[in-house]
This record gives structure tokens, C-alpha cells and sequence, in this order.
């Protein structure tokens, strides 16, 4: 696509103009215009920090909506989140946001498995603003890697990032890993939940919703340094049953045994194509490594509720939420020894028999 010339902002950077100028670009895959009209909205005055929150941010926040309700696809969605990148480098070397950094030193990474970078980039970002020395070391960064990092870098806080709450139990070993060498770890993203649930479960020392709220937390003082005797990764007792355990490590064969017998007794499978089958095998590792997650943190309401998402993400795309109960009930046969799976797996279909039965209920 050629690009084109991004359009006039009217008199003043006005933010709300600005990010329905750049979700228009970004939704036509043209960066050139994206990246020239941040730049000009910083030229005209605009604070970096309104900038990529206020904007970039909000016009991420409209992608993944999009991609939720099926009106853009995956290839879009990655495209999108690349040139919203490239804005966020845009302001990063416009002569506004430079700043000394000299409030002390933060490492700003995303956990182990987690790829969606973009929310940890804005918080280093904005951090920078801010007056902090950033270290940012990006997406899906081993804990291993991490401690090492530190040890060079003697931070003074760690900030870790997940969007994705199947990368908690990772995230948990990495917040231990940090503590246990004397560094304290303020945690965000939606993985920990819209209210910091499972980072207050996971033991981290704070927790943020935004890149602004996190900033501002930092802001008021220091996080205290982790004693030697913190929390350790076995203080979760429920994990004693293994159930956690042996579903993780057994993901594969539940979803090929809970696929195969799928094929015989859910007909429309019988009608798949090869890409809907596909789609359906991804499907089922996805429910079991929201169930996995969900035994480990003890939590029901993260089955149930990644599972009420999945029936309206299918919808979607055509296809009815009531062709997840089938698979759920084959999963609970495959996992009949385990009581805490059942107990998830029964609350979960019931999740989905309930809000069919209202649907019907006002659509008759």
C-alpha cells in the first residue's frame, strides 16, 4: 500500500482527534502516516506521555477489540500492533521525550512464553519520561536470563509484564526468582487480573493496571527491598494434590484423546475442513492450558471466565458457543480422577448452558 499523507490536525493536538487520525491510518496498514502524525502532534505541542497513552495506547486497545469481534483477522491484528510500535519509536526520539534518567534504574520485561511486548514498551516508555534509567529487555525473557540481567545491572525494581494469564505460573517463578535475590517486582497486565488478584496471590510487591498508575506508584517511593525469607513458589498448598502438575504436563495427549473422540461423537466435526479442524485442535489446548492455569492458582473464575470468552469469541465467527460443552465433558471423562478439573469443567458448562438458555429464553 503506498503511503499517503497523514491528514491535518485541527488547531492544537486535540487527543481524541488525534487517535481516531491514527486508528485510521494504522487500520489502513499505512505507517508512514501513523508515525508522521505523532511526530506532528508532538511538534504542535502534545505531551509524549498523552501521546502514547492517551493514543497509541487507546488505539491498540481498538485493535484487539476489532480482532474480537471478528472484523479484522490475525494477520491484521499483528500488522496493526507493528506499526503502533513504530509510532511508539517515533516518540521515543522526538526531542520532547528526552530525559535525564536519574531517579534510579528499572528493568521493564515481559515473563517467559509472553510475546504481546507492546504494553511493557509503553511502561518503559513512559518511565523514561518520568526521569528512570529503563532497561528494557523486551518480550518472552527466561528468568534465568532476568537474574543475570540483574546482577549486572544491581536495578532497583523489576517490572514485569503479561497479557496472558496461561503465563502466571511462569510469571510466579520469575517474581520468586527476583525476590529471592533482594529486588523487589511490580507486576502488570491483564493476566493479573482487571483488580491485581493474582498478583497479590503471586506475592509481587505491587501491582499497576496502567503504564500511568505504575509510574505514579513508583513515583511515590521506593518498593520495599524483599526480605530472604519472602514467599516461596510452594506457598500455594492446593498444589500438593499434582492436579496442576499432571495436566500441564500431559496437555498434548488430552487434546489429541479429547479431538479424537470428538470425531465420533460431535457430527458437525464430520463437515470440517482442514482449516477448522486445525482451529479446533488449537482450540482445545487453549481450554486445557486455561484449566492447567486455573489449578494452579486455586481459581475457578479464570476457567469459567476465559471459557464464557471463548463461546463469544466463536459466535464471532460464526460458530456456535454450544459446541464447547461437548469437548468440556470429554475433558472431565479424560480427567474423571482429578476433582478439581470436574469441579471446573462442571461450573464452566454450566457457565454456557445458562447463558444459552437465556439467549433462547429472549429470542423466543
Amino acid at each position: 500500500m503506498n503511503a499517503t499523507a497523514p491528514p491535518c490536525l485541527s488547531a492544537g493536538p486535540d487527543l481524541r482527534e488525534l487517535a481516531d487520525l491514527l486508528w485510521n491510518a494504522v487500520s489502513a496498514g499505512d505507517e508512514h502516516a501513523a508515525t508522521e502524525l505523532v511526530l506532528r502532534a508532538l511538534d504542535e505541542g502534545a505531551e509524549p506521555e498523552s501521546v502514547l497513552l492517551d493514543v497509541i495506547a487507546a488505539v491498540q486497545g481498538k485493535v484487539g477489540e476489532e480482532w474480537a469481534a471478528n472484523r479484522i483477522s490475525v494477520a491484521q491484528e499483528h500488522a496493526a500492533t507493528a506499526i503502533n510500535e513504530r509510532a511508539v519509536s517515533a516518540v521515543s526520539v522526538h526531542p520532547s521525550a528526552r530525559t535525564a534518567g536519574s531517579r534510579g534504574r528499572i528493568t521493564v520485561a515481559c515473563v517467559d512464553g509472553e510475546w504481546h511486548a507492546l504494553p511493557a514498551r509503553l511502561l518503559a516508555e513512559v518511565l523514561k519520561l518520568r526521569g528512570w534509567q529503563i532497561d528494557y529487555l523486551g518480550a518472552q525473557v527466561p528468568a534465568p536470563h532476568l537474574i543475570d540481567h540483574l546482577h549486572k545491572t544491581r536495578a532497583d525494581v523489576v517490572a514485569l509484564s503479561s497479557s496472558i494469564a496461561t503465563r502466571l505460573p511462569t510469571a510466579h517463578a520469575a517474581v520468586t526468582a527476583c525476590q529471592a535475590i533482594g529486588v523487589p517486582v511490580l507486576v502488570g497486565g491483564a493476566a493479573f487480573g482487571p483488580d491485581g488478584r493474582y498478583a497479590r496471590l503471586l506475592g509481587a510487591d505491587a501491582w499497576a493496571p496502567d503504564a500511568r498508575t505504575a509510574a505514579d506508584r513508583l513515583a511515590r517511593g521506593p518498593l520495599p527491598r524483599p526480605q530472604p525469607d519472602h514467599q516461596q513458589i510452594d506457598d500455594l498448598p492446593h498444589l500438593s494434590d499434582q492436579e496442576y502438575t499432571l495436566v500441564s504436563r500431559n496437555g498434548r495427549s488430552l487434546v489429541r484423546a479429547v479431538f479424537t473422540r470428538l470425531e465420533t461423537t460431535f457430527p458437525a466435526m464430520a463437515s470440517y475442513d482442514d482449516l477448522q479442524r486445525e482451529r479446533t485442535a488449537e482450540d482445545l489446548a487453549h481450554i486445557v492450558e486455561f484449566l492447567a492455569t486455573a489449578l494452579y492458582l486455586g481459581d475457578e473464575t479464570l476457567f469459567t471466565g476465559f471459557i464464557g470468552w471463548t463461546a463469544h469469541i466463536l459466535e464471532a465467527r460464526g460458530v456456535p458457543a454450544m459446541s464447547l460443552p461437548p469437548a468440556l465433558e470429554l475433558l472431565a471423562h479424560e480427567l474423571k480422577d482429578f476433582p478439581r478439573a470436574c469441579g471446573m469443567l462442571r461450573a464452566a458448562t454450566h457457565v454456557l448452558t445458562t447463558a444459552h438458555s437465556d439467549t433462547a429464553g429472549t429470542t423466543a
